[in-house]
Protein backbone atom coordinates (compact mmCIF):
# COMPACT_ATOMS: atom_id res chain seq x y z
CA UNK A 1 0.00 0.00 0.00
CA UNK A 2 1.55 3.67 -0.71
CA UNK A 3 2.23 6.02 1.26
CA UNK A 4 0.64 9.48 1.84
CA UNK A 5 3.73 10.66 1.26
CA UNK A 6 4.44 8.61 -2.04
CA UNK A 7 0.87 9.69 -3.49
CA UNK A 8 1.61 13.32 -2.41
CA UNK A 9 4.88 12.83 -4.88
CA UNK A 10 2.61 11.12 -7.65
CA UNK A 11 0.98 14.10 -7.61
CA UNK A 12 4.11 16.87 -7.85
CA UNK A 13 5.66 14.07 -10.45
CA UNK A 14 2.09 14.68 -12.78
CA UNK A 15 2.13 18.10 -12.54
CA UNK A 16 5.85 18.79 -13.12
CA UNK A 17 5.15 16.54 -16.49
CA UNK A 18 2.23 17.96 -17.32
CA UNK A 19 3.98 21.72 -17.27
CA UNK A 20 7.17 20.10 -19.42
CA UNK A 21 4.76 19.58 -22.37
CA UNK A 22 2.60 22.59 -21.85
CA UNK A 23 5.26 25.25 -21.74
CA UNK A 24 4.72 26.13 -25.44
CA UNK A 25 1.41 27.51 -24.86
CA UNK A 26 -2.48 26.91 -25.33
CA UNK A 27 -1.90 27.16 -29.57
CA UNK A 28 0.81 24.15 -28.91
CA UNK A 29 -1.44 22.42 -26.73
CA UNK A 30 -4.67 23.21 -29.05
CA UNK A 31 -2.51 21.61 -32.20
CA UNK A 32 -0.84 18.20 -30.53
CA UNK A 33 -3.31 15.62 -29.53
CA UNK A 34 -0.63 13.55 -28.06
CA UNK A 35 -0.07 16.92 -25.73
CA UNK A 36 -3.71 16.52 -25.10
CA UNK A 37 -3.71 13.21 -24.09
CA UNK A 38 -0.20 13.30 -22.01
CA UNK A 39 -2.28 16.09 -19.92
CA UNK A 40 -5.55 14.23 -19.50
CA UNK A 41 -3.65 11.27 -18.42
CA UNK A 42 -1.56 13.24 -16.08
CA UNK A 43 -4.34 14.90 -14.49
CA UNK A 44 -6.45 11.54 -13.91
CA UNK A 45 -3.18 10.00 -12.27
CA UNK A 46 -3.41 13.74 -9.68
CA UNK A 47 -7.26 12.91 -9.20
CA UNK A 48 -6.69 9.04 -8.54
CA UNK A 49 -3.83 9.98 -6.66
CA UNK A 50 -5.78 12.57 -4.55
CA UNK A 51 -8.89 10.12 -3.95
CA UNK A 52 -6.15 7.84 -1.71
CA UNK A 53 -5.23 10.14 0.19
CA UNK A 54 -6.33 9.45 3.75
CA UNK A 55 -9.13 11.78 4.87
CA UNK A 56 -6.52 12.96 7.64
CA UNK A 57 -4.00 14.13 4.93
CA UNK A 58 -6.69 16.04 3.05
CA UNK A 59 -7.62 17.10 6.17
CA UNK A 60 -4.35 18.71 6.83
CA UNK A 61 -4.82 20.86 3.51
CA UNK A 62 -8.43 21.82 3.66
CA UNK A 63 -7.26 24.76 1.35
CA UNK A 64 -6.88 22.27 -1.55
CA UNK A 65 -10.66 21.61 -3.51
CA UNK A 66 -9.88 17.41 -3.32
CA UNK A 67 -13.38 17.00 -3.68
CA UNK A 68 -12.81 19.02 -6.91
CA UNK A 69 -9.44 17.20 -8.44
CA UNK A 70 -11.65 13.93 -7.68
CA UNK A 71 -14.40 15.01 -9.30
CA UNK A 72 -12.35 15.88 -12.23
CA UNK A 73 -10.62 12.82 -12.48
CA UNK A 74 -14.03 11.05 -12.46
CA UNK A 75 -15.17 13.52 -15.81
CA UNK A 76 -11.94 13.00 -17.51
CA UNK A 77 -11.66 8.65 -17.30
CA UNK A 78 -15.97 8.46 -17.54
CA UNK A 79 -16.24 11.09 -20.36
CA UNK A 80 -13.36 11.04 -22.24
CA UNK A 81 -15.23 11.60 -25.48
CA UNK A 82 -16.74 14.96 -24.29
CA UNK A 83 -13.51 16.37 -22.76
CA UNK A 84 -13.68 20.21 -22.81
CA UNK A 85 -10.33 21.50 -23.82
CA UNK A 86 -11.14 24.87 -22.42
CA UNK A 87 -11.92 23.47 -18.63
CA UNK A 88 -8.58 21.25 -19.49
CA UNK A 89 -6.38 24.03 -20.35
CA UNK A 90 -8.00 26.33 -17.38
CA UNK A 91 -6.82 23.99 -15.02
CA UNK A 92 -3.63 23.88 -16.36
CA UNK A 93 -2.65 27.39 -16.49
CA UNK A 94 -4.63 28.64 -13.57
CA UNK A 95 -4.32 26.12 -11.03
CA UNK A 96 -1.60 23.41 -11.30
CA UNK A 97 0.77 25.92 -10.02
CA UNK A 98 -1.04 26.10 -6.94
CA UNK A 99 -1.88 22.89 -6.21
CA UNK A 100 2.22 21.91 -6.12
CA UNK A 101 2.74 24.41 -3.90
CA UNK A 102 0.45 23.47 -1.61
CA UNK A 103 1.05 20.11 -2.21
CA UNK A 104 4.98 20.83 -1.07
CA UNK A 105 3.59 22.63 2.00
CA UNK A 106 1.85 19.53 2.95
CA UNK A 107 4.84 17.23 2.23
CA UNK A 108 6.91 19.82 4.41
CA UNK A 109 4.36 19.45 7.08
CA UNK A 110 4.50 15.42 7.03
CA UNK A 111 8.34 15.41 6.90
CA UNK A 112 9.69 13.96 9.79
CA UNK A 113 11.24 16.74 12.33
CA UNK A 114 15.31 16.80 13.43
CA UNK A 115 15.41 16.60 17.17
Amino acid sequence: MRTDEERLIDILEAISRIEAHTQSGRDDFDANELVQVWVVHHLQIIGEAASRLSDGCRQQASEIPWSKIIGMRNILVHTYFSIDKDIVWAVVESFLSELRESVRNLLDQKAPKEP
